[in-house]
């Protein structure tokens, strides 16, 4: 019977993995919930009538898992996930600490499988939430046009910082209702995020932010380095989810309606798009969703072979937590017992 370890069980992606877990029809007595500085009697919910003890990390044997997710920060998982690999476990790295390790391959499930074979330290990583809901969509896109060049604004919600992020986003605008001082509850952000836009997700590198400069060389590492990217990144006042508008030049004449048709056939994407008022999905329809949803799909007339699309998903549990569970199915394919 295989085991499973899932690292980062208290934080938002960790809990949305254990709820695929759940679905799944995976036993509680299979699974290892593990995090960092979990005190003795620590429980986790999984799913509507079991609970997890929750191991501490610096403490738990992982020669006890087959397989291992990380959804930690991407400090813990440098320290940690060599260590898991070392005792035999395969891992799935959902914390960005690998994505530059060329012997890591990249892994968006339904893209490029292929490549996790290729994982010689028993190791894979997936990509950015951002990367995922863009390159899903785009697969027989790639496949059958060959993408040249792609140009993507990202407005994601606060959720990509965390709970501290979101709490803020709450208090400002409780705080504005009630006609008092922002003064104590504007920490995280360097802008007011409430009834805001900020055009910064992460720290400046260069002329770029890094989730600007990481959006590039995932989706580059995914697809092949020959694809051109420019990637754009602003906070939305929301608490979950992602929104996109890609634009695509392709090497080839492309048909924007045989697009469509593949889209709609492409397993976790949703095409609704329809020219009317609304015809079209938002933010606020995706929190708890699976799929990908794309509408405002069209002729880019401004470049040779050029789409353009609205994509938007449930950052957390689309973007991040069903790709590290798909990956994480196929390559149990890989262990022997």
């Amino acid at each position: 019977m295989v085991k499973y370890a899932i690292v980062g069980v208290q934080e938002s992606v960790g809990r949305e993995l254990l709820s695929f877990f759940d679905e799944d029809g995976i036993k509680a007595s299979d699974v290892f919930a593990v995090d960092v500085n979990a005190p003795l009697g620590t429980l986790v919910s999984y799913g509507e009538d079991d609970e997890l003890d929750v191991h501490n990390l610096e403490s738990f044997d992982f020669s006890k898992a087959d397989i291992v997710i990380f959804a930690t920060t991407s400090e813990i998982g440098k320290r940690y996930i060599h260590k898991a690999a070392s005792t035999g476990a395969k891992v799935v790295d959902a914390s960005g600490a690998t994505y530059a390790d060329s012997d890591v391959p990249m892994i968006v499930a339904g893209v490029n499988d292929d490549l996790i074979a290729s994982a010689a330290k028993g190791i894979v990583s997936i990509p950015s939430a951002a990367v995922t809901q863009m390159l899903i969509p785009l697969k027989s896109v790639h496949d059958k046009y060959k993408i040249k060049r792609l140009v993507v604004s990202c407005y994601v919600s606060t959720s990509i910082y965390g709970k501290e992020a979101m709490d803020e986003l709450f208090n400002q605008t409780r705080k504005i209702f009630m006609n008092e001082s922002l003064v104590d509850d504007q920490k995280f952000f360097n802008k007011q995020i409430a009834f805001n836009l900020i055009p910064q997700v992460g720290e400046f590198i260069g002329d770029e932010t890094s989730y600007e400069w990481a959006l590039n060389a995932e989706t580059k590492k995914v697809l092949g380095g020959d694809v051109k990217v420019h990637a754009n990144f602003a906070v939305v006042p929301a608490f979950i989810g992602s929104a996109q508008y890609v634009n695509v030049e392709c090497a080839e004449d492309v048909d924007v309606d045989d697009v469509r048709t593949q889209m709609k056939h492409t397993d976790g994407v949703v095409v609704f798009d329809k020219k009317v008022d609304g015809g079209y999905v938002s933010l606020a329809d995706v929190q708890g969703e699976d799929s990908i949803y794309v509408s405002r799909l069209r002729q880019d007339v401004s470049v040779d072979n050029g789409i353009s699309f609205w994509c938007v998903a449930d950052n957390l549990r689309a973007g991040i937590a069903k790709n590290a569970f798909s990956v994480m199915k196929k390559m149990l394919k890989t262990i022997k017992h």
